[in-house]
């Protein structure tokens, strides 16, 4: 009973909802491995921090000895996940799925116990099922059942469209817990209502129904939307250490805690303690994130490779001063408007981007902001441009 006691410790850290836990303890009594469900429409071409919370959770069912079933959405994800959106999710084409996967793969095993993952295509049942198959599942829901869902609910109230084949997404997410036999499937939040829909299916076709177990969303480094590539606001976890310390210091301090939570290995004691110093103003929150940062690139990269980042970080920006290795750029003339210099030497991607970066204050020639868009430079000696808080490009005369 204690080892049961402390799995069950261990399966709820960071967890936000076990549905119901009941269940969970007797299929656990049970001494078997348990298939495990997780889901993934690949809608984009990096892992980030946010879908690696739920990732990590999987990863410890695995290291206690259940078996990790990996959902490739290659059907679903040609649908459009609606959970949580405000309008209807553009659709992926077969191209873009086969090109998102092909670098998922590396990125999952980053996380994931490679000789206990099972691998399967939801293309596999879901592309087989006749009309007939299809009006029999969905037989069994109501439009008032479905309505019910939050994110319908908001845009029907608001008479923003919500199209058939999105209400037929959660059915056909639901059916693969019914194709796999899963014993517990995880999700984020938002994905409650589809998960627990899995549940009632699995009885339909007289299955033991899943345990749902729900993971808090991890917000973006913006602080207020989720995680997402959609969003832009996240951290690749195959990102280099360079670029995964520098945004994760960039995350406003209200983020800190929630980032240790869900992004660290760290006890939950630590956290408190860290947490409780915070509140109390005994801690500079540079240092909190500093250790933040250290802790998610040593997962992802090495110990010694976030130390030798926080160093060169400190070097850069807390000492202003320059990078130790710095790309070069050598103009052909020696006279050059600065929006075409920015363009030409690739640190923007088109002339609007640099009018705004230097609108917004973000270019700097030897620390010096440049405030004029229509600057010609008359380049005598060599010179360091800087671009917001992480480019730098030394132009060679």
């Amino acid at each position: 009973m204690d080892k049961l006691k402390e799995i069950l410790k261990l399966i709820k850290k960071g967890t936000y909802e076990i549905i119901p836990e009941e269940e969970l303890i007797n299929k656990l009594r049970e001494n078997r491995p348990l298939r495990v469900k997780l889901g993934i429409d690949a809608t984009g071409p990096d892992i980030h921090l946010g879908s690696a919370v739920v990732l990590r959770k999987l990863r410890q069912f695995q290291e206690l000895g259940h078996k990790a079933i990996l959902i490739v959405g290659n059907f679903t994800a040609k649908i459009g996940d609606p959970s949580g959106r405000s309008k209807t999710r553009p659709q992926l084409t077969n191209e873009q799925i086969k090109k998102n996967m092909e670098n998922y793969r590396p990125q999952i095993f980053k996380i994931l116990l490679e000789k206990h993952v099972e691998f399967k295509h939801n293309s596999e049942w879901l592309s087989k099922l006749t009309p007939e198959n299809i009006i029999k599942i969905a037989s069994n829901y109501t439009v008032a059942q479905m309505l019910k869902r939050d994110d319908f609910s908001k845009r029907y109230s608001n008479n923003i469209p919500i199209a058939i084949h999105e209400l037929l997404y959660a059915l056909f997410q639901a059916y693969d817990s019914v194709a796999t036999e899963a014993d517990i499937e995880l999700g984020g939040t938002d994905q409650k209502w589809n998960l627990l829909l899995g549940r009632e299916l699995q009885r339909e076709f007289r299955q033991p129904p899943q345990v749902t177990i729900t993971m808090p969303l991890l917000e973006g480094i913006d602080g207020v939307k989720k995680m997402s590539s959609s969003y832009n606001n996240y951290v690749g976890i195959t990102e280099s250490s360079k670029q995964m310390f520098g945004k994760l210091m960039s995350i406003p301090d209200t983020s800190i805690i929630n980032y240790f939570k869900l992004t660290t290995n760290l006890p939950v004691q630590e956290i408190k303690s860290i947490e409780k110093d915070l509140k109390d103003s005994r801690a500079n929150p540079m240092d909190i994130k500093l250790r933040l940062a250290r802790e998610v690139v040593s997962m992802y990269h090495s110990s010694q490779e976030a130390l030798k980042t926080q160093e060169e970080f400190l070097q850069v920006f807390s000492k202003r001063k320059f990078p130790k290795e710095i790309p070069e750029y050598k103009p052909r003339a020696r006279k050059i408007w600065i929006i075409k210099l920015l363009v030409d030497s690739g640190l923007v991607s088109t002339r609007s981007e640099a009018r705004r970066l230097i609108g917004q204050g973000g270019v700097k020639i030897n620390e010096v902001r440049v405030k004029d868009v229509n600057l010609e430079l008359k380049l005598t000696k060599d010179l360091i441009l800087k671009v917001g808080k992480r480019k730098f490009l030394k132009i060679k005369t």
